[in-house]
């Protein structure tokens, strides 16, 4: 039809990214008040988000946890600004299938990455950062069971479905649920590939947890890309010391 909007093309994207989101951000996406701060807090795959930090700053006990931690502050950060640079160039480019609803536009966008970024690179540096910032992948993470209230993952799980498969992610959610104590909640955002699609072993996976966790799909407060992701919320059954078998 005429008026019919062609439909998105995929974000082009070698490897997994490292995002630079804002607390402000954080509290759309994954729709959190401040009684979902109950701490401890972990961020995994948390990049150069300065959600740590900010909930650092309000006295929120919080931890991030990302590979690319490993590395020396200065270059972490300077290629944190590289990495914002291009991908706030493809997001230019690509401008059209967004929804500029929450930003504004692109310049607008990129102003709050890069304050974001600022704030991330401030906390990064300080000499207790080892104590909020560890190098740590999934699906193994250096963490005891049942350590956290609140666990997010932005932007890795079922984004990249086409590098990391099945059997990864459900051993990822596994780790994420083991982590977390009962009665406390997991948050994974968005349920799309970078082709826009939704991740077709979201719901088998789930099932498979149904011993570990409930589930539930709830509308995300941050709209931007180009189809609509609800957020996966885990929460983890009481009596249930974690999500990992062991031998």
């Amino acid at each position: 039809m005429e008026n019919e909007k062609a439909a998105p093309g995929a974000y082009p994207q070698t490897g997994v990214a490292s995002t630079c989101r804002s607390f402000d951000e954080y509290g759309a996406m994954f729709k959190l008040e401040p009684s979902d701060w109950t701490g401890p807090v972990l961020d995994v795959a948390g990049g150069a988000a300065s959600f740590t930090a900010s909930l650092h700053a309000k006295g929120v006990q919080a931890v991030a946890a990302d590979p690319w931690y490993g590395g020396d502050a200065d270059e972490i950060a300077a290629s944190g600004f590289a990495e914002l640079k291009t991908a706030s160039d493809k997001v230019a480019r690509m401008a059209d299938q967004f929804d500029w609803s929450y930003y504004g536009s692109p310049e607008g966008q990129r102003a709050l990455r890069e304050r974001s970024l600022a704030l991330f690179a401030e906390d990064f540096r300080k000499a207790d950062a080892g104590t909020r910032y560890v190098a740590a992948a999934l699906p193994d993470l250096p963490f005891a069971d049942d350590t956290f209230g609140l666990v997010l993952c932005s932007h890795f799980l079922f984004l990249y479905a086409d590098q990391f498969d099945e059997d990864f992610h459900l051993a990822a959610l596994r780790e994420l649920i083991r982590v977390t104590r009962p009665g406390g909640q997991v948050r994974i955002y968005p349920l799309v590939t970078l082709k826009w699609e939704r991740c077709f072993f979201v719901e088998k996976l789930v099932d498979e947890l149904r011993d570990v966790a409930e589930h539930a799909y709830i509308p995300s407060g941050l709209p931007f890309i180009p189809v609509r992701s609800p957020l996966l919320q885990l929460l983890k059954k009481t009596g249930r010391a974690g999500g990992k078998a062991r031998d």
